[in-house]
This record gives structure tokens, sequence and C-alpha cells, in this order.
């Protein structure tokens, strides 16, 4: 069954190499790297700072705070695609760690 991560996968597949004057995605990557992390940083921004909007807000803060996690995510999925990695990568890292405390998953990465 198809989910709209998958959808969102083959869609930037099929537009990696695209035109970058009519595909968004195609000029993200001819840009490069580095375009493609400072957009993944200014989305999160944005999300953090609608998140403090939302604590408190109305409907429409919590709207906002919606929209900016997809545009975060959206371009979080484009930096995994640009590496050669896809959603499903992270979704398996996240069945791994599925039961296991978050501070033992953490000490095991860190050393401690």
């Amino acid at each position: 069954m198809s989910t709209i991560l998958d959808q969102l996968d083959q869609s930037l597949a099929d537009r990696r190499h695209g035109d970058a004057d009519t595909s968004y995605v195609a000029g993200l990557h001819q840009r490069g790297l580095n375009k493609i992390l400072e957009k993944v940083g200014e989305e999160a921004v944005e999300a953090i700072l609608a998140a403090r909007d939302a604590e408190h807000g109305d409907e429409r803060t919590r709207q906002a705070l919606i929209n900016e996690t997809a545009d975060l995510w959206f371009h979080s999925l484009v930096m995994l695609s640009h590496l050669g990695l896809d959603h499903r990568d992270v979704l398996e890292e996240l069945a791994r760690r599925q039961g296991i405390s978050g501070l033992t998953e953490k000490a095991s990465r860190t050393g401690g």
C-alpha cells in the first residue's frame, strides 16, 4: 500500500534531475547540499517559532505549526534524497528504537 511518504519519495526521485526552471526540487539539487541544508535549517527555525506561538494560540497558529512542520519534513526528505537515502531508512531506525528507553538509546549513541 502506497503512503504519502512513498509518493513523495517517488516525486523527489522523478524531479531530482529535472529542469530547475520548472522544478523546485531539481533547483535545490542543482544548487547542492549546502543549499538544501540551509533550507532544512530555515524550516526548522520556522517550525520552532510556530510551535512557540501555537502553545497558547488559536487554531490558526496551530495550523501554522502543521504547515511549517510539513515544510521541515519535505526539505528533510529532499536532503535524504540528495544523499541517496530515503524515508524508509529513517522509519527503520525509528522501528529499531521502538520499545527502547529514550535515555538508553541516546546513551548507546553517545557512549554514555
